[in-house]
C-alpha cells in the first residue's frame, strides 16, 4: 500500500505570506520617497507589513516545527517563508536598535532655531511640535554637533559651506549669499532619507571679530523620530567642514595676511618761495 504525503498547509501559508510582505514593505517606501503618499499614511503602510512580516515568521517557524515531527513535504516553501520575513524585518530591527541607541529626538542646532528658520510649506506647517534634547544633553551625545568658529570671512567660508552642501547632494530650497564680509549668508537645503522621510538643514555663516562662525540645524519634517539622524547629520557636516577649512588653509597660507602697506610718497613742495 502507497502512502501519501502531503504538503503542509503550513509552509504553503508561510511563503504567501512572506511573498505578501516583500511588496508591502518596498512599494510604500517607493511611494512615500517619490512624494506620492504623506508620512502619516507610510507609517500606517509601514507598520502593517511589519505586522505581515512577523506573521510569516511565526507561520514559517511553526511550519518547520511540523515538518519536523511529521514528516510532510513543505520544507522548501516553509525556509523560503522564513527567508522572506527575515529579510523584510530587518530593516525593523535596524532601525529599532537606533531608536534604542539614540534618545527620542525631531530637531536639533547649534543656535537657537529662531535664528534658523525652516521654510514654512505645506509640510513644515503640519509638522508635530518638536522633540529637542538640552543644551547639555546635546554635548554629551553628540559632541561635534556645535558652532564652528574660522579665522576666514564669510564669503571664503559660505563658499566653503556650499560646495560642502553640493557634495552631499542636498536639495538647495533657499540661498541667501553673504554680499560683504560683515554680512550673513544662509543655506536652505532638503534631505530625504532612505525610507523617504523629508529633513530640512539650514546653515548660516555670520561673521566675527575673528573672521566667521557656522551654525546649523536639521530637523526632520513628518518623522515620528529621527533615529540619530539630525544629530549625526550635523556632526558630519561640521566635521567635514573642519576638514575643508583646514585644506584651504594649507593650500593659502597667506589669506589672512595683512595687506602689504604702500609706501609713502615723499611731498614735494610746488610753487615759489616768498
Amino acid at each position: 500500500m502507497r502512502i501519501k504525503i502531503r504538503t503542509s498547509k503550513w509552509a504553503i501559508w508561510a511563503r504567501r505570506l512572506g511573498s505578501m510582505a516583500v511588496p508591502l514593505l518596498v512599494l510604500p517606501v517607493l511611494l512615500h520617497r517619490q512624494g506620492f503618499v504623506d508620512s502619516a499614511i507610510f507609517l500606517v503602510l509601514i507598520v502593517f507589513a511589519g505586522a505581515v512580516a512577523g506573521l510569516a515568521l511565526l507561520v514559517s517557524l511553526a511550519a518547520l516545527g511540523r515538518l519536523w515531527f511529521s514528516g510532510d513535504r513543505g520544507w522548501g516553501p516553509a525556509l523560503a517563508g522564513l527567508v522572506l520575513a527575515l529579510a523584510c524585518l530587518a530593516p525593523f530591527a535596524f532601525y529599532g536598535n537606533l531608536a534604542l541607541t539614540y534618545p527620542a529626538v525631531t530637531d536639533m542646532a547649534t543656535a537657537p532655531r529662531g535664528e534658523l528658520p525652516l521654510i514654512f510649506e505645506p509640510d513644515t506647517a503640519a509638522m508635530p511640535p518638536p522633540l529637542v534634547l538640552s543644551p547639555q544633553e546635546q554635548e554629551d551625545i553628540f559632541p561635534n554637533a556645535m558652532t564652528r568658529g574660522y579665522p576666514l570671512d564669510v564669503v571664503q567660508l559660505f563658499a566653503l559651506v556650499e560646495r560642502l552642501v553640493a557634495a552631499n547632494g542636498w536639495e538647495v530650497r533657499r540661498r541667501t549669499e553673504p554680499l560683504n564680509s560683515l554680512s550673513e549668508g544662509r543655506i536652505n537645503a532638503r534631505i530625504a532619507t532612505l525610507p523617504g522621510w523629508r529633513e530640512e538643514a539650514v546653515l548660516a555663516v555670520r561673521p566675527t571679530a575673528q573672521g566667521g562662525r557656522v551654525d546649523m540645524r536639521s530637523a526632520s519634517i513628518g518623522a515620528p523620530l529621527d533615529f540619530g539622524g539630525n544629530g549625526n547629520r550635523i556632526s558630519d557636516f561640521m566635521v567635514a567642514l573642519d576638514s575643508e577649512v583646514t585644506a584651504f588653509l594649507r593650500d593659502n597660507p597667506t589669506i589672512n595676511a595683512p595687506a602689504p602697506a604702500e609706501e609713502a610718497v615723499p611731498e614735494v613742495e610746488t610753487g615759489s618761495g616768498a
